[in-house]
């Protein structure tokens, strides 16, 4: 149903213009207003009156349509959000543990201080990467993401370098990802450390063919996180196809601490790797 939501305004090049962290902080807290009420219309004041572009799953659809996921009431269950002013950018990931219908969504917008020129939300649900909403929230809620004190922030360029380190070694071995340690991958319901140890690693083995391309930035200095929205190659084996895909690093003194993914599968359950791939540490508790 997703896939079949309707093309509702043109597309709109990427955010350049700066803002404040108030204009970004008060748009996501209206957004997840109207995400917990089911309607969307209470962001209408936010928007760009024209050449406003909404995306779900990367695909263009109508943000006033019945089935756009901003039209479903949910009771969120957690929430993080990053702030980048440098680009007027905002992400939130959003975990709805609820039985009758469990989510782990992102939420990705652009503005120029004034407006909302672009929202694009990533949705995942059961048959996506490794989903488990119960396993997020329990393995999320024992993870610290405290504002990093000013002595000991590092630069924008600094917290981005390392995710872009991340998805060039997927395209070549020679290329040093900064992990920290310890540091723990949040992958689905999967984790890498269940048992929270300070040796915990992410050095789980990456591939080198892949070329990680039309990667959107959100940049928070005071958090010391980015989060990087890709089309991820070789995710869905089925297609072939790049998979929307969000990663968020959490960056400490230049090295990288957490990594939360959110993959879809687009119609391909377990992006064609169901019955073929064991997660590390499961993470259904």
């Amino acid at each position: 149903m997703r896939n079949s939501l309707l093309l509702s305004t043109a597309f709109i090049a990427t955010a350049s213009a700066s803002c404040d962290r108030t204009f970004l902080n008060d748009f996501t807290a209206l957004y997840l207003s109207a995400q917990n009420r089911g309607n969307a219309s209470l962001l209408t004041t936010q928007l760009l009156p024209s050449n406003f572009t909404y995306t779900e799953q990367f695909q263009h659809a109508n943000i006033s349509s019945p089935s756009s996921i901003l039209n479903t009431p949910l009771n969120i269950t957690s929430y993080r959000s990053i702030l980048d002013p440098h680009l007027c950018t905002s992400f939130t990931e959003i975990i709805v543990t609820d039985p009758k219908h469990p989510y782990v969504i992102g939420v990705r917008s652009e503005g120029d201080g004034k407006f909302v020129s672009k929202i694009e939300t990533l949705v995942s649900d059961a048959g996506d990467w490794l989903f488990n909403a119960t396993g997020t929230a329990y393995w999320n809620s024992r993870e610290k993401w405290d504002p990093i004190p000013v002595a000991d922030q590092d630069t924008r360029e600094t917290i981005q370098a390392a995710g872009d380190a991340y998805f060039n070694r997927f395209g070549n071995v020679n290329v040093t990802v900064p992990f920290g340690t310890p540091c723990a991958r949040l992958e689905g319901g999967a984790y890498t450390d269940a048992q929270m140890t300070n040796a915990s690693t992410c050095h789980l083995g990456l591939p080198s063919t892949m070329n990680v391309v039309d990667r959107r930035y959100v940049v928070d200095v005071d958090m010391g996180a980015v989060n990087i929205y890709v089309g991820f190659p070789g995710l869905d084996r089925a297609s072939n196809v790049p998979a929307p895909d969000s990663h968020t690093f959490r960056v400490e003194k230049g090295k990288i601490r957490y990594i939360h993914t959110i993959s879809t599968c687009e119609g391909h359950p377990g992006c064609g790797l169901n019955g073929t791939y064991t997660p590390i540490v499961g993470g259904g508790q």
